[in-house]
């Protein structure tokens, strides 16, 4: 027997009239304001999330865990030339531009050590929650065993729990991690695992073909997997795990949640399957153009918030998407109506309190 899966009671954002009363707040400043196109859109979303109509953000926080996974040992995911370590480090050490911009737009960057395979050394932005020094080759054994996979969920549950601030932008990385997200993304889905695996068109075929052996392999070897934890147990990373329990815990809290890359994408999945609502409190970013991202976004039928065309590492673009999204929740907060300050929520809807995360049966 499996130990009971967190989940938490997160409220779907659907309700008409807190929607209508979004709309029709931003049309009647259209013959002032003129039309601000897909911002608008994303304002009445985050009034949605937030419950009220004028929504505010505070202390947005960025999260990259970093861990590596044992398909590095067939050479998959090893074509960056640093390890999971190192790239952690000089994000830790301003050494990427990912902290660069998160300095520049405000945003609290923590690096989270899920699962590297090395010893980091301590630094005030990293957060130790190592599960094991890396996860095992999905295509030999399970990648976790499903006790590991709980106790991840419940380390990214505590770190969500802890955090200051109502916005919340997370990201993967390590080596192996896009893969491993492939292996559950196509479990979860029936998507063809080359489809999102593969990360550009022009990859040579012969280091198709080697992917292909290694993840089909793994695919084989635990064909009869389905239930979602057992799902990231057997395929995933202790980064993807972790992002699943911040996930359950910012949807319950109401608070926004900035997805960026195939790992988070795939994190979310699992969210998804243990609470469909978590979705709701989701916009998309993308920091390279991996064409498995566009598959992945494209099951969860929706599209970054900025294409931009860059090669960097996850949490990027979401450093960037941010002004927006601030900008977008300014609009119905910060741009003055005239003397009436006007009311947080339509006269016919209640104020109702943030649901809160509870343990319930599986």
């Amino acid at each position: 027997m499996t130990a009971p899966t967190p989940r938490s009671l997160i409220a779907p954002t659907a309700n008409p009239t807190l929607e209508r009363a979004l709309r029709d707040k931003l049309a009647r400043r259209a013959p002032v304001t003129g039309s601000l196109g897909e911002l608008e859109p994303v304002a009445v979303r985050i009034g949605l999330m937030q419950n009220t109509l004028k929504p505010r953000f505070r202390d947005p926080q960025l999260l990259l865990f970093a861990a590596d996974h044992g398909l590095a040992v067939d050479g998959i995911g090893v074509d960056t030339h640093r390890s999971t370590a190192e790239l952690a480090s000089q994000a830790l050490t301003t050494r990427l531009p990912i902290a660069v911009f998160a300095r520049i737009m405000g945003m609290t960057l923590t690096v989270v050590d899920a699962g590297v395979a090395e010893l980091m050394a301590p630094h005030p932005r990293l957060l130790p929650r190592k599960i094991a020094h890396g996860t095992r080759n999905a295509r030999t054994a399970a990648a976790m065993s499903v006790e590991q996979a709980h106790a991840a969920i419940r380390a990214g549950m505590e770190i969500g729990d802890a955090l200051t601030g109502n916005m919340r932008a997370c990201a993967g990385i390590g080596l192996g991690s896009n893969e491993s997200a492939a292996l559950v993304i196509s479990r979860l889905t029936d998507a063809p695992i080359r489809e999102l695996a593969v990360a550009r068109t022009n990859t040579p075929q012969d280091q198709v073909a080697k992917l292909m052996v290694v993840l089909q392999g793994a695919q084989g070897r635990h064909r009869d997997v389905t239930d979602p934890v057992e799902v990231l147990a057997a395929f995933g990373g202790f980064e993807i795990a972790m992002m699943v329990g911040l996930m359950l815990v910012a949807a319950s809290k109401r608070h926004m949640i900035m997805v960026d890359g195939l790992p988070a994408c795939a994190a979310l999945m699992v969210a998804m399957r243990i609470s469909q609502p978590v979705s709701d409190y989701c916009v998309f970013c993308r920091s390279a153009s991996h064409q498995g991202l566009d598959t992945a976004l494209g099951l969860l039928r929706t599209s970054a918030l900025l294409e931009l065309g860059m090669e960097s590492i996850d949490g990027t673009g979401s450093t960037l998407a941010w002004p927006l999204v601030a900008s977008a929740a300014a609009l119905l907060t910060e741009v003055a109506e005239g003397e009436d300050p006007g009311p947080s929520q339509p006269s016919a809807m209640p104020d109702d309190e943030p649901p809160t995360l509870t343990d319930t049966k599986p």
